[in-house]
């Protein structure tokens, strides 16, 4: 299955299943729900696939909006956060194809990255925090931007939306194998990117000439691809070597902070937008 959102695991709230169930038999209190349960995550996908802040909005409401008028169609092959961001990829990528401007390869975030980061910075935390999280969500803007777009969307969906490498594989149309290899790539190069926020240097003095590959090693560890004995030699090693072992830390951070990014505040004009795009559709069944 895909990633929990949190709501959906809070003690007396329904269960995404529980809410399609009742919404497809026609309860439009179940559908608005679910539809706002969503709306943030969509949201930061937007944001951090497009860069800006405006495709970002336009696509999770046509994500949104397409979802409310296919909930009777949908037949449950997969989870509900696969079937949405199935949906939004492809608005993501539509939205490119319209404009007269756009390059031949996805548009940088390096240009946006700031204005993307005040929306992605946690919005509750001291005006100190504020600073270093809005500074962390730059840094991490601008590491995303430099990927490729086959492993930039990689690495969003799994690292940062938490979906499971299996429904990530779905949602793209590709093989876990290669969603793995795209990904153990995506998180070396965002490593490397952020490593000068976090106090390091952006690229690591060479390995011993008897080091490991520890951070491919470690990337593939957390995807379950590698063998008790050589996870143990890996961890024997680090113990010794200084240099793998900061390396190792520095990719651990990386993942943090993606995974803490929080979900944004969704501009007040897109919520009501989409509310009233979704009660002109019920109002119309």
């Amino acid at each position: 299955m895909g990633a929990d959102i949190p709501t959906s695991s809070a003690a007396g709230s329904p269960t995404d299943d529980a809410l399609l169930s009742a919404a497809r038999q026609g309860d439009s209190a179940a559908l608005e729900t679910l539809l706002v349960r969503y709306q943030p995550h969509l949201y930061r996908f937007g944001l951090t696939m497009c860069g800006n802040v405006e495709d970002a909005g336009d696509v999770a409401q046509e994500s949104l909006i397409s979802m409310a008028r296919s909930v009777h169609d949908f037949r449950g092959d997969s989870s509900v956060s696969t079937w949405l961001y199935t949906m939004a990829r492809r608005f993501c990528i539509k939205k490119r194809r319209r404009s007269k401007f756009a390059p031949t390869r996805e548009e940088s975030l390096d240009a946006p990255a700031t204005d993307v980061a005040q929306h992605l910075a946690d919005p509750g935390p001291t005006p100190e925090q504020t600073a270093t999280n809005r500074e962390l969500a730059t840094a991490l803007a601008q590491a995303i931007a430099t990927l490729d777009p086959s492993q930039r969307e990689v690495l969003v969906l799994r690292d940062v939306e938490g979906v499971s490498a299996p429904e990530v594989a779905k949602i793209l149309g590709v093989s876990v194998a290669a969603v793995k290899s795209r990904l153990h790539r995506a998180r070396l190069t965002v490593r490397g990117e952020l490593a000068p926020a976090l106090g390091r240097p952006s690229i690591a003095s060479p390995r011993g000439v008897l080091c490991p590959d520890v951070l491919t090693l470690f990337s593939q560890h957390l995807e379950g691809e590698i063998e008790p004995g050589v996870c143990a030699a890996m961890e024997a090693h680090l113990v010794q070597c200084h240099h793998c072992r900061e390396a190792c830390e520095t990719l651990k951070r990386t993942l943090a902070i993606c995974r803490q990014l929080p979900t944004p505040n969704v501009p007040a004009s897109l919520v009501a937008s989409v509310k009233t795009a979704i009660h002109a559709f019920l109002n119309q069944r």
